[in-house]
């Protein structure tokens, strides 16, 4: 597992750009406008990309419990992946956003909780490629055809009674990966309640990039999660699953492959 490069550059992606073994997917989305993301691919977007929409494709419906952004039905979400070329287990999946990886690593934590190693993110994303003078187009690419059969990696996923259960337990560490004064309650755009889940520590989850959108060094984000290696368990939130995956991505950078997602999240935690 540890030779799979979780995060390329636009350079090594535009030597790949007509390599059928890859398959680029647009991920830009807005919380506070839903429809931007796919107005902007629709404008302009990395030649070949195809478009997924954060709570049409990667999300499901929302209901009374399970959060803001409910994983999607893995058959669904299957079955859009092999629309657009992704044959299980081969095709390389190259996701990118403009967000610093929020949306992108939704993507590459759904495709590896399916079963799919391989997949990466785009360092930098579509600023950092647009700014290299990168070929974009506005030009949709066709459907293809392929063969997605998910095989679900049930030991990645946590929902609300296991972190109860196991949030406190010596082994075990609860991230909250929200911006810190989020986490500490003084401010809450989006959710109904503010504050965390007792006994979650805080890893914003923009620390993993730099301002343009770039991935830190593989030694500061080692030292990002410091003491952390020693963990059995490492359980991740944030405010509805999204951009905790962003976390899970810092943490495999790391060579730590115990963190798990609690989807629901906080939204789904105050649910009850």
């Amino acid at each position: 597992m540890a030779n799979i490069q979780f995060v390329v550059s636009p350079s090594w992606l535009l030597q790949h750009l007509q390599n059928p073994q890859v398959v680029i997917v647009d991920c830009r989305f807005s919380l506070a406008n839903p429809q931007l993301g796919k107005q902007q691919y629709q404008t302009s977007h990395i030649e070949g990309a195809y478009y997924l929409d954060l709570n049409l494709d990667l999300s499901s419906p929302v209901g009374e419990h399970g959060g803001r952004h409910p994983l999607p039905n893995p058959n669904d979400l299957a079955k859009k992946l092999a629309a657009i070329g992704v044959e299980f287990q081969k095709t390389l999946v190259v996701a990118y956003d403009d967000s610093r990886f929020a949306f992108a690593s939704r993507l590459w934590w759904l495709l590896r909780y399916f079963g799919h190693e391989k997949v990466a993110v785009l360092n930098g994303g579509f600023s950092q490629w647009q700014q290299a003078g990168y070929p974009i187009t506005d030009i949709i690419p066709q459907p293809r055809t392929a063969n997605f059969v998910p095989q679900i990696q049930t030991q990645m996923l946590v929902d609300i009674e296991a972190v109860k259960n196991r949030k406190d337990l010596p082994k075990v560490v609860l991230v909250d990966s929200r911006e810190s004064d989020r986490y500490r309650g003084e401010r809450e755009p989006i959710d109904k309640v503010a504050g965390h889940i007792p006994g979650a520590v805080n890893y914003p989850w923009m620390e993993l990039t730099d301002t343009n959108g770039n991935s830190i060094s593989p030694k500061e984000n080692r030292q990002r999660w410091e003491g952390l290696d020693k963990a059995e368990e490492i359980l991740v939130y944030c405010g509805s699953g999204v951009t905790a995956c962003v976390n899970l991505l810092s943490l495999e950078l790391a060579g730590i492959h115990t963190g798990k997602l609690y989807a629901g999240s906080w939204s789904d935690w105050i649910s009850y």
